[in-house]
């Protein structure tokens, strides 16, 4: 086991140790309970049936009911508090993956968006269930143990059986594991790539449509999904032989101990009723043993999932993150080198917009990532108000600088809801932020106005619509410095110079920065400078109209 999973496993039951030992001891008890019901009746029938005393046989009812009630409420507070303890580490589980994943400054992995989803839903709810597995294998383990003491008491050859056949038996099964292990490991990953594959082909599916895709996306899909079945099939094959081994095992070890106990009474070596106690205890066997079995089983499925789950929270971040409050200022890279970049200068001043123009792709995620603090230079430094961004606090980070990326992701039900940032926002503020941002005609389109329905990731609307709210989400949440990436690539000629005044008229005063990395001239034109970036190094610097005396500057922002 990883030392990345023990740990996790480890936390588990040191944060639900009360619940967790709670629920174990009380399902020792039932256990306990368990085994002594036989024994009560094998004394019955000794004591009360064989004398005929009508005293002891009350006694004896009582005593049975008692135990039977300390049995049931045996079972039923442990199960309440395992459910807690399983309710509650799942959830925290849960909230570390999402944060993990979606917070900070993001995580290196090679697992796709939807194998992260099938980690934080049905693997944290999997490696919960370890709790439950650690409770039953002991509450099984004392059962086993007062059974055999009994039996020991009674004739010490049927226990010595179980004290050595037991443990055999448990070995075996246990050997199975890895086996099991192996199979559901191969069917989660395989459930992830599913899970990813059909989130690709949904986000993609305008597009696909578009180009006519669909077929080779759906094939691609069932190809993925075909995997996941043999996968899935495969676990089961390895889940019944493993059902099949401990159920037979199980029953031969209890006839050979029933055999027994009857060769001794005919022999006249133990009474009628502790032959009943032992045909009892051997029926009682099975409880603990397959219990112990299943645990063995489910072990495996619960330790791959703690181990998909471990990986992603030990995943190293893109960056580091420090722990100073980051401070509204000027926001700079200082000759900042990096694969793509040789010693980039640039800044942007409280109250200034600036335009980067790059006619490289790669660079311009670059400058984008370093602005945002998800990448380290390898050289130099990215400062905000003078400070390395290395050093700051991420969460204070995201409040002082938002990077509004190209890609759109819209999370809501309605297009109010899509454009909360996390203020409380009225309705003016609402409709200042989307006419900034041009998107009035979704208002005017029907009556629902900012209640609006959309569709999964707005995908009812155009892609223009959706890239205009997502910039309107930009404006509405008002940080300090925002920066843009190619904001307007799915809009008209004419939008793009609406939405160029609407961002200067929104984002002017208050000492607000601006940084648009972006090829748009009608953009370009509103910035107060623009600093051209070619083969990774800063060419030139300067208003807009001025750079299209530059023959390189002039062909990029004309594409």
């Amino acid at each position: 086991m990883a030392p990345s999973t023990a740990r996790l496993i480890g936390g588990m039951f040191w944060r639900q140790r009360r619940d967790t030992a709670l629920c174990a001891t009380f399902w020792s008890l039932h256990q306990v309970c368990e085994a002594l019901v036989p024994v009560a009746i094998g004394l019955v029938i000794d004591q009360a049936v064989g004398t005929g005393s009508t005293s002891a046989m009350v006694w004896s009812v009582l005593g049975i009911f008692a135990l039977f009630t300390a049995l049931t409420m045996g079972w039923r507070s442990g199960f309440w508090f395992l459910s807690k303890a399983m309710v509650e580490e799942s959830h925290a589980l849960r909230m570390r993956v999402v944060r993990r994943v979606v917070g900070g400054r993001g995580i290196r992995t090679r697992r796709q968006s939807g194998e992260l989803l099938s980690i934080a839903t049905s693997d944290t709810q999997s490696a919960a269930e370890l709790l439950e597995l650690g409770s039953r294998g002991v509450s099984a383990l004392l059962g086993l143990t007062v059974s055999t003491i009994v039996l020991l008491r009674i004739d010490w050859s049927l226990g010595l059986g179980l004290v050595v056949g037991v443990p055999i038996l448990v070995l075996g099964l246990n050997a199975l594991g890895p086996l099991v292990g192996r199979h559901t490991s191969a069917q989660q990953q395989a459930i992830g790539r599913a899970a990813a594959t059909a989130s690709d082909l949904l986000r993609g599916l305008r597009p696909l449509r578009g180009f006519g895709g669909v077929t080779e996306a759906a094939r691609r899909y069932r190809t993925a999904s075909r995997t996941s079945l043999r996968a899935s099939v495969g676990t089961v094959k390895a889940g019944a032989t493993f059902v099949g081994a401990s159920t037979f095992t199980t029953g031969l070890l209890i006839t050979v101990v029933a055999a027994l106990a009857g060769w001794y009474a005919l022999q006249g070596r133990i009474t009628v009723g502790q032959l009943i106690t032992i045909v009892g205890l051997a029926t009682f066997i099975t409880d603990p043993v397959l219990n112990l079995a299943d645990c063995v089983f489910r072990l495996a499925t619960a330790r791959a999932s703690a181990a998909r789950v471990a990986e992603v929270l030990a995943a190293p971040e893109r960056a580091p993150s420090g722990v100073r409050a980051a401070q509204a200022g000027t926001l700079a890279l200082d000759e900042v080198h990096t694969p793509g970049l040789d010693g980039v200068g640039l800044a942007v001043r409280p109250g200034e917009m600036l335009g980067v123009v790059t006619g490289e792709t790669v660079t311009a995620d670059d400058v984008t990532d370093l602005l945002s603090g998800a990448r380290s230079p390898e050289r130099g430094e990215v400062t905000l108000a003078g400070t390395p961004m290395r050093e700051l606090d991420v969460d204070s980070l995201r409040r002082a600088v938002l990077v509004e990326p190209h890609g759109v992701d819209l999370l809501g039900a309605t297009l109010r809801e899509v454009l909360q940032t996390g203020d409380d926002r009225d309705d003016a503020t609402l409709s200042a932020g989307i006419a900034a941002a041009s998107v009035g005609d979704l208002l005017a389109d029907g009556d629902a106005g900012l209640d609006r329905e959309l569709t999964d990731h707005g995908l009812n609307l155009s892609g223009g619509q959706r890239q205009r709210i997502a910039l309107a989400r930009a404006l509405l949440a008002d940080r300090p410095v925002t920066v843009f990436r190619d904001p307007t690539t799915a809009v008209d000629a004419v939008t793009e110079h609406a939405i160029a005044e609407g961002i200067r008229a929104h984002r002017t005063g208050d000492g607000r920065a601006t940084i648009l990395v972006t090829t748009s001239a009608p953009l370009l034109d509103r910035c107060d400078r623009v600093v051209f970036v070619q083969g990774g190094r800063v060419s030139a610097v300067g208003r807009h109209r001025d750079l299209l005396a530059h023959s390189s500057y002039a062909e990029v922002v004309a594409r």
